[in-house]
């Protein structure tokens, strides 16, 4: 997701000598410094220089990470985290007092700049600076501001619901080729119609029952499919399984 950010902001316009990054390893450091042209500093030269930091990193390294920068964290910068169910408490309790926070949500559509990103203002964080996060998410989707009650809702549906879609689009493939059809015919079909489906909900503006209905003639293919579906309760799974998604997200504040 680091990279994602990266390269859509260059992408977006911002110039290179604008951005610093930090890397650990010293051979994927100099791969990004090869691909991009950005600097790479250690995580506390960077946090000095930098007005706005993106931190891009695993839950159980974040606390580690902000005891790294908390000195160098000024009282005007602002803080963007992008770590699964870390809370802006978490963040502003380990950085100096009154600092500006904002947590994020990204997803990995963002990689072809269609991801969705779920903001939320951490209790120092003004309206301009919140606008500030935006404008970066922005450079590689969507950009939505929730309440941050609801951001483990939003991990488990948009967070990772790219991986739900692909577990579909999998099963689909496979059917085709139960059904006889070439892996390469079977993705083209199940890829185009995805995205034909998506578009259509997105651009007609109409509830996805109404084109579910739409699809589905009385006793005929579709209904048939859509009731087995039912008899093995797929909605009901879906459902329970984001539930599972966002109950480990709130653990994950925890760990």
């Amino acid at each position: 997701m680091g990279e994602t950010l990266l390269s859509g902001l260059l992408r977006s316009g911002h110039p290179v000598d604008g951005l610093v990054i930090t890397e650990r390893r010293a051979d994927r450091a100099a791969e990004l410094t090869e691909k991009y042209g950005v600097r790479v500093l250690d995580n506390a030269e960077a946090a000095a220089l930098a007005d706005t930091l993106l931190l891009v990193v695993k839950p159980q390294d974040m606390g580690a990470l902000l005891a790294e920068i908390h000195d160098e964290v000024a009282e005007d910068n602002l803080v963007v985290s992008l770590a699964a169910g870390i809370t802006t408490t978490f963040l502003e309790s380990r950085l100096p007092a009154g600092r500006a926070v904002v947590r994020v949500m990204p997803n990995t559509p963002a990689l072809v700049d269609q991801g969705m990103a779920a903001v939320s203002a951490g209790s120092h964080c003004s309206p301009a600076q919140l606008q500030q996060a935006q404008t970066l998410l922005a450079a590689t989707g969507k950009v939505v501001d929730v309440p941050e009650k609801l951001q483990d809702a939003v991990t488990a549906i948009s967070g990772s619901g790219p991986a739900y879609i692909f577990y579909v689009v999998e099963a689909m493939i496979e059917a085709g080729v139960v059904l006889g059809m070439p892996r390469t015919t079977a993705t083209e079909l199940v890829v185009q119609t995805l995205f034909g489906a998506a578009t259509m909900i997105k651009e007609t503006g109409q509830h996805p029952t109404v084109l579910r209905e739409q699809v589905t003639s009385p006793g005929g293919t579709t209904a048939a499919a859509l009731r087995t579906l039912d008899d093995h309760k797929v909605r009901a799974a879906f459902i329970t399984a984001m539930e599972a998604a966002a109950r480990r997200s709130a653990e994950l504040a925890g760990d």
